[in-house]
């Protein structure tokens, strides 16, 4: 019977610290890169016609809990939370004014939808309940 409890709370150990290990493991994949968008569920018009001068970038502090970037034409900060595989996007801080087209709008229309993140290899992929509805990949700098 001791031999038991001792198996069950030795697994249940190795389960608990597993799960904890891959929540940080996803964190530190999160950070400390930058992620440019490479497609956007929703609109009928063309990516490219969306954001024909640069694509949104997208990179996490996590000491700060900022995501700092741009949204395909102004700056773009804004406070987010993660929980696990939750993520959520505050209101955008002040941003410069110039107008690129609807790209803009329709990328923080979007981000204030997002629930959740999952990280597929080099590919980030922001999602509301199940749907993908963002897909960045990693760049270099």
């Amino acid at each position: 019977m001791k031999k038991s409890f001792y198996l069950l709370a030795g697994i249940a150990i190795i389960l608990f610290s597993a799960c904890s290990s891959s929540k940080n493991i996803d964190k530190q994949l999160l950070t400390g890169h930058t992620w440019e968008l490479e497609y956007l569920a929703g609109p009928k018009i063309t990516f490219d016609s969306l954001f024909p001068v640069k694509s949104p970038q997208l990179t996490f502090e996590t000491d700060s809990l900022l995501v700092t970037g741009n949204d395909g034409c102004n700056g773009y900060t804004s406070p987010f939370t993660l929980k696990g595989k939750n993520i959520s996007f505050g209101e955008p801080g002040p941003s410069t004014l110039m107008y690129c087209g609807e790209g803009e709008a329709i990328f923080r229309e979007t981000i204030k939808k997002i629930d959740a993140y999952k990280i597929d290899g080099e590919k980030l992929v922001l999602l509301t309940g199940d749907m993908p509805m963002m897909r960045f990949h990693k760049i270099n700098q």
